[in-house]
């Protein structure tokens, strides 16, 4: 097991060295820092550097920091919960949880902003993430971490929407590093099955139960796109899907769109944190193709219709969950840095 700390051995210019696997994020274990006009790979430490209550020294009033900013400004937009718990996905399922879909372009460090990809459609609300910066950089000046920041503010917002107020583990730090390829080829797609869904989070340590459990969290929340939905309305209509509704999703999305502002609550309580989506699911009425999947495939039907009857059972798994993904290949100690502007490496990096 290598030490927890960043180690500066390669270059890209290194034999044996493969540009095209860091591009296509084969090295998931790494994180690359661009540095004085060459690449260095750094290892991404263990979670062991995590623990509850990291900033009751540093910054004691950070959590509450955070937790009250955020609640401050969900009056702009309500249905911010849904984007910034999403944004706790993104970030961990591309390269980890180091903040780096925060990050945007810069040539000059050959940083390319990860909402480029499409895959990210949709993604917003990072200016929430900004405030919540802003605020804590008041009381603890480069203090608390950007990555620290999301998996917070995803927290939050699922207690906010009235779901569980979950335990999370915080030290993480900030990546140098941010690459629309990676995030195109690491992102799941709109039209992913069972199968693919246990690729994702087993890796990542999660039951198939908190598999289901996060996609139904991250679904109860929010709205769909038409290009998320549209290869379930054309050329003919899934039949799973319930007639009324695909009768209304045809209407909302013609078969050709030019643009993809058009969209669909994910479920009837798309504002509220509640088991809602998996007793859509048992009457045909799951938007994407993975919604369908889960709710007929044998190895997840069982577990929909328990979270569907049972949404203390839901949040039970979902918290579990939240807990294993917040913790994928994340930087502690050496690793990484405070940024001073999420959206930004820090000049001296």
């Amino acid at each position: 097991m290598l030490p927890p700390h960043f180690i500066p051995t390669w270059s890209l210019n290194s034999p044996g060295f493969n540009q095209h696997e860091v591009s296509k994020g084969i090295h998931s274990e790494e994180n690359l820092r661009y540095k004085s006009g060459s690449w260095i790979i750094g290892v991404a430490s263990q979670p062991g550097g995590l623990r509850e209550g990291y900033y009751s020294q540093s910054c004691p009033q950070a959590e509450t920091i955070a937790r009250q900013t955020l609640s401050a400004n969900l009056f702009l937009d309500i249905t911010a919960p849904a984007a910034l718990l999403r944004l706790v996905f993104h970030d961990c399922q591309v390269q980890g949880c180091d903040g780096s879909v925060l990050l945007q372009t810069d040539s000059s460090r050959n940083i390319n902003s990860e909402l480029m990809a499409e895959k990210s459609l949709g993604v917003r609300r990072l200016d929430f993430i900004d405030r919540i910066k802003g605020a804590l950089e008041v009381q603890c000046p480069n203090t608390v971490s950007c990555a620290d920041i999301i998996v917070m503010a995803g927290r939050d917002s699922v207690a906010l929407s009235g779901g569980p107020l979950m335990r999370v583990q915080l030290g993480r730090k900030d990546g140098y590093m941010a690459s629309n390829d990676r995030a195109e080829a690491a992102l799941p797609p709109g039209t992913i099955n069972v199968d693919g869904l246990m690729n994702v989070f087993t890796s990542k340590g999660l039951t198939l139960e908190e598999s289901v459990a996060i996609v139904g969290g991250g679904h109860t929340l929010g709205v769909g796109h038409c290009a998320s939905f549209a290869n379930r309305l054309y050329p003919q209509v899934d039949p799973a899907l319930n007639p009324l509704m695909a009768g209304t999703l045809r209407l909302l999305c013609p078969p050709i769109f030019s643009n993809n502002i058009a969209f669909s609550n994910n479920d009837l309580t798309n504002v509220l944190f509640d088991n809602q989506y998996f007793r859509d699911l048992q009457s045909g009425r799951g938007l994407l193709t993975i919604d369908d999947e889960i709710s007929r495939d044998p190895r997840t039907a069982g577990i929909v219709a328990a979270f569907a009857t049972n949404q203390g059972y839901f949040f039970q798994k979902f918290e579990s969950a939240f807990w294993k993904l917040t913790q994928h290949q994340v930087l502690t100690g050496g690793a990484g840095e405070i940024r001073q502007n999420c959206r930004f490496v820090n000049p001296n990096s």
